[in-house]
Parts: structure tokens; C-alpha cells; sequence
């Protein structure tokens, strides 16, 4: 299978990368703006199973004409895709009077937009023979019902917007054998959960997501489509 994951220099992303690339069946395509921490990713996936089926692809998804670049050079890699993990994010915790423009720019570009771009430029190279899955990572904090956080208003509100997005796509491109799922994680032990909440430890680990992740994203599109899940532990 041909699978992309966004924000693979940290985090779940990284373990999605090296939990993917064990199977030799499977080429990934790793996308991060980070390239230092992109080589190191293909050079650990390639030390613990000896396989090159690892693509490393540095890519600012803030800038469009970038995400344009991204998509072309996808098509060389990996065509037909057949799973899209849309994991990066971006965060930023202010009071709700404090918030510049400038941030919810870069929150919404991140977390809303950037998905949209790479999504559109994708939809032509995702496999309609056998139904592909297109997951989006959200958050429990823009999740409807959930407990809400102080100074998370620009990001809570982008990764709902990022929820209801899927359930529109899902319900478009049903007839297109293209499932759109979404998954609303709750704490994990991550660097953008230390920026939010410094101190918090996280009943979940990165590796123990990213597994979780990964299971989701080969088998749940043959069993549902539109979903927002939440998968959470605790709160947040």
C-alpha cells in the first residue's frame, strides 16, 4: 500500500512512519518541514527492518505553492495513495482577547487549510480500484460535548472544523470508493500536549497512538465512513 503521513518529524507522526514501514508491502511517504529529523526518520525506519520503502519529503504546509510542489512530488512516490493520514498540527495557547490575526492565520492554514490543498491535489491519485481512507487527526478539544479548555479557542476551533469537514467529504465522495473518517485523540505524551499543558503527563504514549492510528487506518474504512471518533483516556 502507498500511505502519506503529514507531521512525521515528531510525535505520533514519527512512530505512525516506523510502526508503517515495517511492513515491506508498504511504501510511505513521510512529509514534514523539519528535513534534519526527516533524514534521521528514514535512516532509524531502514536500521530496525532493513527496508528502503520509506520516501522522505520536506514540506512547509503553511505555504501553499509548497503544497503544490508536495503533491507532484507524491505522484513520482506513491501512485495510486492509498491511505492519507492528515497528522500535522499546529497550536497556539492565548487568551481569547490576546489572539492576533496572525495566529488564527497559522492555526487555520495548519490544522484546516493545508488539508484542504493537499487533499484536492490527492483526489486524482487515490486509489478507486480498492477503497482508499483518507484519516484526519483532530482533538478531543474540537470535539462537540467535550471539556473545553482556557486559551485553546483558535485551536479547538480549527480541529472541529477539520471534524465537520470529513463528515461534508465523507458524504461527497461516497460513490468515489474514498472513505473519510476522523479521529478526535484525547492526551498523549507529545510535544504540542507539553506546549498546552506543561506538567502533564499523559496516561497514552506517542508509540501507543500511533498504533492505534495505524490499525484504524488499514482496516476501518471497510466498516465505516464519516466518522468523527473520539479516542481518549482522559481529559483533555
Amino acid at each position: 500500500m502507498n500511505i502519506i503521513v503529514t507531521g512525521a518529524s515528531r510525535g505520533i507522526g514519527y512512530e505512525l512512519v516506523k510502526l508503517l514501514s515495517k511492513n515491506p508491502e508498504h511504501t510511505v511517504v513521510a512529509v514534514s518541514r523539519n528535513v534534519q529529523k526527516l533524514k534521521q526518520l528514514k535512516q532509524e525506519c531502514f536500521t530496525l527492518n532493513k527496508l528502503e520503502n520509506v520516501t522522505a519529503i520536506p514540506c512547509d504546509l503553511i505555504d501553499k505553492q509548497a503544497v503544490q510542489k508536495l503533491i507532484a512530488e507524491i505522484t513520482k512516490h506513491a501512485n495510486p495513495v492509498d491511505v492519507l493520514i492528515n497528522n500535522a498540527g499546529a497550536i497556539v495557547k492565548k487568551p481569547f482577547t490576546n489572539l492576533e490575526p496572525g495566529d488564527l492565520e497559522y492555526v487555520y492554514t495548519v490544522n484546516v487549510f493545508s488539508i484542504i490543498w493537499l487533499i484536492q491535489g490527492l483526489l486524482p491519485l487515490m486509489n478507486t480500484k480498492q477503497k482508499s481512507h483518507i484519516i484526519n487527526i483532530s482533538s478531543m478539544g474540537g470535539f462537540q460535548g467535550s471539556m473545553k479548555f482556557a486559551g485553546l479557542s483558535a485551536y479547538s476551533s480549527s480541529k472541529a472544523a477539520l471534524a465537520c469537514l470529513t463528515e461534508c467529504l465523507a458524504e461527497e465522495y461516497k460513490e468515489k470508493n474514498i472513505a473519510f473518517n476522523c479521529l478526535a485523540i484525547g492526551a498523549t505524551q507529545t510535544e504540542m500536549l507539553c506546549e498546552a499543558f506543561p506538567g502533564y503527563k499523559a496516561p497514552l504514549t506517542a508509540g501507543e497512538m500511533a498504533a492505534f492510528i495505524a490499525d484504524f487506518s488499514m482496516q476501518a474504512h471497510h466498516y465505516m465512513n464519516g466518522k468523527i471518533i473520539p479516542v481518549s483516556l482522559s481529559t483533555p
